[in-house]
């Protein structure tokens, strides 16, 4: 929502400065110039990357219009999660969750999770470094280092659409020049004629000028930056999930283990103390009635 609202106030406050000048609205609209720099700007993006780039700079630039899904409720959730997983690993053993982390889907305790579920690489993440600890021999130190890797590569994949998105943003002004030089050629072919008929050339000219560099950093370079900052919280959210589970394989328990990755949550969003106690404990008197029951 807020993307949009922004892409609108950066529209608004050009085209309604240029009206306060008494602006010519339609000089502005020129779509032979829109043309040229944005077919030349698709080009662009389709000559430097592979397809499976292209796909995530989609996918980046579609999320980016969509509400951030890393909140507050969605930590807590997910620190909820693992606290369950760890808690009934601690009580049966390791090798009680064999069966939760080898069909995830038909898990008790994951199956209540879609979200965690559908997101193929933090369930791997979670699922195969639980699966290592079930294995046994493996020191934290080596899970925490495998962690580390696995997030670096992750990173840069998900650094990767929005680094594509910004060079294309760098270029729009100078595509911007290549629409204004072949607006001053059409122009130059019309020298001789009629002066209004010159003086509006030369304007849709200089139209491919000010749309190349509007729209680099009126828009596909915020919109870069978005997706490079949705990046950074995907990397949050890994990260306080690898603070938890390292800090259970040294042999925390899982409330102190919840509590030292609640810590590790960005502060916009960290719950409390006390909301994610509330949680926890609402699901360990639920598991003792129905245990009593």
């Amino acid at each position: 929502m807020f993307v949009i609202i922004g892409i609108l106030v950066v529209f608004g406050a050009v085209v309604g400065g240029f009206l306060m000048e008494h602006g010519p609205i339609r000089v502005l609209i020129q779509p032979s110039e829109l043309l040229i720099i944005a077919g030349a700007a698709a080009g662009t993006v389709l000559t430097a990357n592979p397809v499976h780039l292209l796909k995530a700079i989609g996918a980046g630039v579609a999320g980016a219009f969509r509400p951030s899904p890393f909140t507050k409720s969605y930590y807590v959730q997910s620190l909820k999660m693992l606290y369950d997983l760890l808690t009934k690993a601690r009580k049966e053993g390791l090798v009680a969750l064999e069966s939760d982390i080898e069909e995830p889907d038909k898990s008790p305790i994951l199956s209540k999770y879609p979200e965690f579920l559908n997101n193929h690489h933090v369930r791997d993440f979670v699922c195969d470094t639980l699966r290592m600890a079930l294995t046994g021999g493996v020191e934290p130190f080596d899970v925490d280092q495998l962690l580390e890797l696995d997030m670096d590569v992750h990173h840069r994949e998900t650094h990767a659409p929005a680094a594509a998105l910004t060079t294309t943003a760098d270029s729009l002004p100078g595509l911007g020049i290549v629409a204004a030089v072949l607006g001053v050629v059409i122009t130059m072919s019309a020298l001789g004629g009629p002066p209004e008929e010159i003086g509006q050339k030369v304007a849709a000219a200089l139209v491919g000028t000010f749309l190349g560099i509007l729209l680099c950093y009126g828009v596909v370079g915020p919109l870069a930056s978005n997706m490079a900052k949705r990046a950074e919280e995907g990397h949050a959210y890994l990260y306080v999930l690898r603070v938890l589970i390292v800090a259970y394989m040294k042999g925390t328990a899982p409330i102190m283990a919840v509590e030292v990755a609640r810590r590790a949550i960005p502060g916009h969003v960290r719950p409390s103390f006390k909301e994610v106690e509330d949680t926890c404990r609402a699901t360990s008197v639920a598991a003792a009635a129905a245990a009593s029951a």
